[in-house]
């Protein structure tokens, strides 16, 4: 849970480096709270139209899709890529597989020219 709360003390902090528990952490628990909304979306009758997406689930999601974008270009950083290299998930199906393989792939020891490389524990 602090990588989580890590990542949105940096809500819109592009610069830098994220380790790959940083960002896989922060997507676990962001999965595990999107399946919360559409639970309590669902539970409370807020859902729009046919789908199981309602009020709660649209305002989360709104709410978390810049440090989402922060710690996915932090994550590149890591790996030595520009953030723009995001642009790869427009490639259909390769794309993703790509920015799979690039967000799973370990970080580069040592400083690169996006900083110095990350600590083990996220500042509190």
């Amino acid at each position: 849970m602090n990588w989580y709360i890590a990542v949105l003390k940096n809500y819109a902090g592009f610069s830098g480096r994220a380790r790959r528990k940083e960002y896989w952490m922060f997507t676990l628990f962001n999965i595990i709270f999107l399946f919360v909304a559409m639970i309590l979306d669902m539970l409370l009758g807020t859902e729009f139209g046919l789908g199981v997406y309602g009020l709660f689930y649209m305002l989360y999601s709104l709410a978390v899709i810049i440090p989402g974008l922060a710690v996915s270009v932090r994550r590149l950083h890591d790996i030595g890529k520009s953030g723009w290299m995001l642009l790869i998930v427009l490639i259909p199906i390769i794309g993703w597989i790509w920015l799979l393989f690039l967000m799973v792939t370990d970080s580069n020891p040592g400083e690169n020219q996006y900083g110095p490389y990350p600590s083990e524990i996220p500042a509190n």
